[in-house]
């Protein structure tokens, strides 16, 4: 009896070790970009939008966490919001549908965050719902760029800046391992 309990003590012990190892060779990257939505549209008007270019700085991102490209087992995008920056009273009621793009040099486009039903009062920010694509290619290049599509359920008369946080969750091996 006494082997079986000290048994199934090491293996909780162990399992409790590996789940903390595993905590520390994971890391967030966040990235902030903005873009344009122009007045003046009319109604279910197809909005097709880029941001400008996202310098990733992944090599010295990697080198902060200890760890470096070839080590990177996964980059998923966990989390996108939009805010509105200005107009100061602007929300995102004028929105149906929104889709956001990932690409880079030399990649496929690839989808990555989306909002198909805005409600009629969404307030200035958006929470999307995001893919569970590996990202680690796109963010291993010097930069990435967002492009957004939308649809619009009403008109609006004055240009709204939107600004995009995203959140990367990294996954790496132990170095050495």
């Amino acid at each position: 009896m006494k082997k079986l309990i000290t048994l199934t003590m090491v293996l909780a012990l162990s399992l409790a070790a590996c789940e903390q190892v595993d905590e520390l060779t994971q890391f967030e990257m966040d990235y902030t970009t903005s873009f344009t939505i122009p007045g003046t549209l009319g109604m279910d008007v197809p909005i097709d939008l880029q941001t400008p270019e996202i310098q990733t700085n992944s090599t010295k991102k990697f080198s902060g966490q200890d760890t470096r490209e070839d080590l990177i087992e996964e980059i998923v995008l966990r989390e996108m919001n939009l805010s509105i920056q200005s107009p100061s009273e602007g929300d995102f009621s004028f929105l149906n549908g929104l889709t956001i793009f990932l690409n880079a040099e030399g990649m496929e486009e690839v989808k990555v965050a989306w909002k198909e039903s805005i409600p009629e009062e969404p307030g200035s920010t958006l929470q999307l719902e995001t893919a569970s694509a590996d990202l680690k290619e796109y963010i291993f290049k010097d930069q990435f760029q967002l492009r957004v599509q939308s649809q619009t359920d009403e008109i609006i008369d004055q240009d709204h800046e939107v600004q995009v946080e995203s959140v990367f969750h990294v996954d790496a091996e132990i170095l050495g391992q």
